[in-house]
């Protein structure tokens, strides 16, 4: 842990797999290039990784000033003990005022015992970031109770400041490959006696994938459906557009529709060009999931849903006639 005096910098973790980035990493380089601006201290990614030079690169054409850059075959796939040492010992190197680490399955499991080591504090699942007014921390906002309400997290006394953020909350900065920067390697290598979990076989799961994150079109269910038959609709709207199909936590909770669909606070955070609530009331818990989409269409036949509010076009009327209706218009369009 250092002092508030020697901490210097704003640092992003670019997380790799086998030599390829998360999109998180490029995301967390928005927001922290004007958190960094705010503090008047220099964006810094940390990348890790197996021949991951391009992504190096990559980072500062998005936004870094410095790149620390870690590369060994112990890398290439995700180890909590690898990458825990590296990330710790770079800390303790180096001093930063803070790290932003995306909420990833890797990250979740990372950060956490980087500030356990380091003394520090760490505010997880963070949707919004900003700079306290009164006292220049920086401020990790959260959903609590339940996403019932967002809370604002500060961590005074300790650093670096960590967090946890999530994915899809924040757009790509735009990519500049004329940006230049500095790309300093660190080597560094744990014995291979010293990590405790040995990756002996990788098996994909055979589920229904859905890349919701990425995705630019997301249609999403919700319990105006009323049953898992009415999902139909649903995807056709979504096959007709080009996109992928999404669920509000009621239609995953009935059982209408696997979990890997659901949009909100214990769901996924997306940010589609495009999104579609189809008889979705607009629960605080997925507003917080889908809110940052460019345009948001609501269909719902109650006027006063709360979906309206963040709505860009609303459709107030019965889903089971409005929907197959935009499905002609658009096959017709393509026709």
């Amino acid at each position: 842990m250092s002092t508030m005096e020697t901490s210097k910098n704003l640092w992003v973790l670019i997380e790799t797999e086998e030599g390829q980035a998360k999109p998180v990493g490029y995301e967390l380089l928005n927001p922290g290039k004007q958190l960094a601006e705010e503090l008047g201290e220099k964006l810094v990614a940390v990348v890790m990784g197996h021949q991951v030079e391009e992504v190096a690169k990559k980072a500062i054409a998005y936004g870094a000033e410095e790149v620390l850059l870690v590369e060994g075959e112990e890398y290439n796939l995700y180890n909590s003990d690898a990458a825990t040492f590296a990330l710790r010992t770079l800390v303790e190197k180096y001093h930063p005022t803070a790290v932003l680490i995306g909420a990833t399955n890797n990250g979740r499991d990372a950060a956490p015992r980087v500030a356990a080591a380091l003394h520090t504090g760490l505010t997880a699942d963070c949707t919004e970031l900003g700079i306290d007014e009164e006292t220049g921390n920086i401020a990790w906002t959260r959903p609590a109770f339940g996403g019932n309400l967002m809370a604002k997290i500060l961590c005074p006394d300790n650093r670096p400041q960590m967090g946890t953020v999530r994915p899809g909350v924040f757009k790509k900065p735009a990519l500049d490959e004329n940006r230049t920067g500095t790309i300093v390697r660190e080597e560094l290598h744990l014995d291979p006696s010293a990590m405790r979990v040995r990756l002996v076989e990788r098996v994909k799961e055979v589920v229904e994938s859905v890349n919701l994150e990425e995705a630019e079109v997301i249609v999403s269910g919700g319990r105006g459906l009323k049953s898992a038959e009415g999902f139909e609709l649903v995807r056709k709207l979504a096959d007709a557009m080009g996109g992928v199909v999404g669920a509000s936590r009621a239609a995953v909770d009935a059982g209408w529709i696997p979990h890997a669909h659901q949009v909100g606070q214990t769901g996924k955070v997306v940010a589609p060009k495009i999104y579609v609530a189809c008889g979705i009331s607009g629960a605080i818990q997925h507003l917080a999931g889908m809110s940052g989409s460019d345009t948001i269409i609501a269909i719902n036949r109650d006027p006063e849903a709360p979906i309206f509010d963040v709505a860009d076009y609303s459709i107030v009327g019965d889903l089971f006639e409005v929907i197959p209706a935009m499905i002609e218009e658009i096959n017709q369009r393509k026709a």
